[in-house]
């Protein structure tokens, strides 16, 4: 894979990431007492914060919020734009980086569809401050890779997520014929292929560039259990009780709530009896101060269905299609992150279960 080697670039992105550090370790802290402050005198008064609209009432006139709001959305614009940003970086690679995806591939191994409609949900919006989106440049599953190394950055020192994702799914069912939806460019279906090579993966997304990443990282590790398709995750187009075990990493809360429905009785048409669906996704608590925060950054970030994937009831979504044992269990994501919940900015993660 071609990395960017400019020292310009690796000084500009490591500065932003120190920021970021700084935004997430020392000024949401302080955030967080000063609405612990705040909620208290208003519960004496009578009036404590019920909803995250009380906890916004509370904040949203503080100068402390708004630095730390403005950070949140100026942050993420720099890192990916601007001369030293992660597009015009990757732009002055794009021959050598298209020369890359364009390599031969083992057979099988990735099936585009040019002729895919891109969901007008998905295609209106630049999720995660993209420049265009994931799915409308041939490099910007390049991009989008490079940008979701600093994503959590306090994960830098502790194993990936996806790896201990896997692990708690294959606790649950080990399977034989796995399904991971909204794949993107295959950090979330790598495990599942890695850790058991007699099982066989199928990965799935719409954005053709991630996809052609996503193939080229498994042919290069000589993987022969992995195929990469470019599909809807609501209108997979996969035969009936085909998988015992349908996966997703971070793709529901970039859905609207009647497309996670769709995407949640696709599931249940392509498990077999039995088997089993698992998302790892984001639950904030249902706390005024979290909810606030959550429903801000899917403002800021250009992630507009956070709020509303959260309002919406998923568990009993998941029953009304049929799925029995349904739970949401809280995802640590490194070691100490729940117990230390509310001294540092983090991702509310949860593990989202239903059985078919």
């Amino acid at each position: 894979m071609i990395n960017v080697r400019d020292r310009q670039f690796e000084a500009y992105q490591a500065f932003l990431l120190g920021c970021k550090l700084h935004w997430t370790g020392r000024i949401f802290p302080e955030l967080h007492a000063l609405y612990r402050e705040k909620a208290g005198r208003a519960a004496n008064a009578g009036t404590p914060p019920r909803e995250a609209e009380d906890a916004a009432a509370l904040l949203e006139g503080e100068p402390l919020y708004r630095q730390f709001a403005w950070l949140e959305r100026h942050l993420q614009r720099f890192k990916y734009s601007g001369r030293w940003g992660l597009q015009p970086a990757h732009d002055r690679l794009r021959g050598e980086i298209e020369a890359e995806l364009d390599a031969p591939l083992p057979p099988g191994i990735l099936e585009l569809d040019p002729s895919l409609e891109v969901p007008t949900y998905f295609a209106s919006v630049d999720i995660h401050q993209h420049p265009g989106g994931i799915w409308s440049d041939p490099i910007a599953g390049y991009v989008y890779e490079r940008g979701a190394r600093s994503t959590t950055p306090l994960m830098q020192q502790h194993k990936d997520l996806h790896w201990k994702f896997t692990a708690l799914v294959n606790e649950r069912r080990r399977g034989r014929r796995i399904l991971d939806m909204g794949c993107g460019f295959g950090k979330s279906t790598r495990p599942f292929w890695a850790e058991d090579r007699d099982a066989q993966v199928t990965g799935i997304d719409i954005a053709a560039p991630c996809l052609r990443l996503a193939a080229q990282d498994a042919a290069a590790a000589q993987a022969r259990n992995v195929r990469f398709l470019q599909r809807d995750c609501r209108r997979t187009g996969l035969p009936d009780a085909s998988h015992d075990v349908v996966t997703s990493t971070m793709m529901i809360h970039e859905m609207p709530p009647p497309a996670i429905r769709e995407a949640f009785a696709e599931a249940m048409r392509v498990l077999e009896p039995g088997g089993l669906m698992v998302h790892l996704d984001f639950i904030p608590p249902d706390e005024p101060f979290m909810r606030f925060m959550h429903f801000g950054h899917g403002r800021r970030n250009n992630e507009p269905y956070m709020e509303p994937m959260v309002r919406m009831d998923v568990k009993e979504t998941m029953r009304g299609l049929g799925f029995r044992n349904v739970e949401t269990i809280d995802f640590e994501e490194m070691p100490g992150a729940l117990a230390a919940r509310g001294e540092r900015w983090r991702f509310p993660w949860t593990v989202i279960v239903g059985e078919k």
